[in-house]
């Protein structure tokens, strides 16, 4: 049996399909939560295949789902003792303003709010597991600023890569919060920056800014290197002290000031703790 429980949101493509299936190879138990069960269960085959790794499981878990977030925590928690590591992986951004099930705008619904509850929901495994949570956030956060009095874009015009760049924010804010809350119970956190990386997360660009797209995809790393930090956070022994930290290459980085603020952080703190709880 597998020494390690990792739990791994948005492992079927990009640098979240590198870290489970780098992961594997080191002999970890992988849960992979997956908003599509068939793909999942492809990539589960291919790291199973590749790896020799038969503890391999996959998940059904839409994030931008409040139900089904709390759905795959209840199943985890049904099948596990503790956690190890949980990897908040699963990001999106959305050109055009879309809302999720709950009404929540999509960008943030999918890539802070439904790890929040996810994280939260798990809370007594990762405990048992002193656990790493490691949450991918970006360099996108530099220029963002938080929109805590227009989560849903009602009194503002929306825009992509803004609403891309605060969720980032978030992240951070929710990885330093998280190190804050739970460090003495033995929990340690990171968020991190992959890099850009050549994925399909903008793949619903259209016209000019689908040429912009293009361009930027001839600088763009490869999922195997973006995932680099993510395994090295994952993996990495003696990290303890640099819990909350954001790291870049391997290495804690600078956050934008904007990200040190205590105050916004409770505050994202305190309504994402209402918004699941409607």
């Amino acid at each position: 049996m597998p020494v390690i429980t990792t739990v791994i949101t948005g492992p079927t493509s990009g640098i979240g399909k590198v870290a489970a299936l780098e992961l594997a190879k080191k002999g970890h138990a992988i849960y992979m939560l997956v908003r599509n069960p068939e793909k999942g269960e492809q990539v589960r085959q291919e790291v199973v295949a590749q790896t020799g790794n038969k503890f391999i499981h996959v998940i059904r878990c839409d994030v931008s789902s409040l139900e089904s977030v709390r759905e795959a925590a209840a199943d985890l928690r049904d099948r596990l003792v503790s956690i190890n590591i949980l990897i908040n992986n699963a990001g999106n951004a959305f050109l055009t303003k879309e809302f999720s099930k709950d009404g929540y705008e999509m960008t943030f619904a999918t890539n802070h709010l439904g790890h929040f509850l996810l994280t939260e929901s798990l809370m007594p495994l990762l405990k048992k597991g002193q656990a790493r949570i490691i949450n991918t956030s970006s360099e996108a956060h530099q220029n963002a600023k938080p929109n805590f009095d227009d989560l849903k874009w009602a009194q503002t015009p929306y825009k992509g890569f803004k609403a891309y760049g605060i969720s980032k924010l978030y992240n951070i804010y929710f990885t330093k919060s998280l190190a804050e809350k739970y460090g003495s119970t033995g929990i340690v956190s990171y968020a991190f920056h992959p890099g850009v990386v050549n994925t399909n997360i903008w793949s619903s660009a259209k016209g000019i800014l689908r040429f912009f797209v293009w361009i930027l995809k001839l600088f763009m790393i490869s999922p195997e290197k973006g995932a680099e930090t993510m395994i090295y956070l994952a993996t990495q022994p003696k990290l303890e002290q640099n819990s909350g930290q954001y790291f870049v290459k391997s290495k804690v980085a600078k956050t934008a000031p904007v990200a040190e603020n205590e105050e916004a952080r409770n505050k994202l703190w305190a309504i994402s703790d209402k918004l699941v709880k409607i």
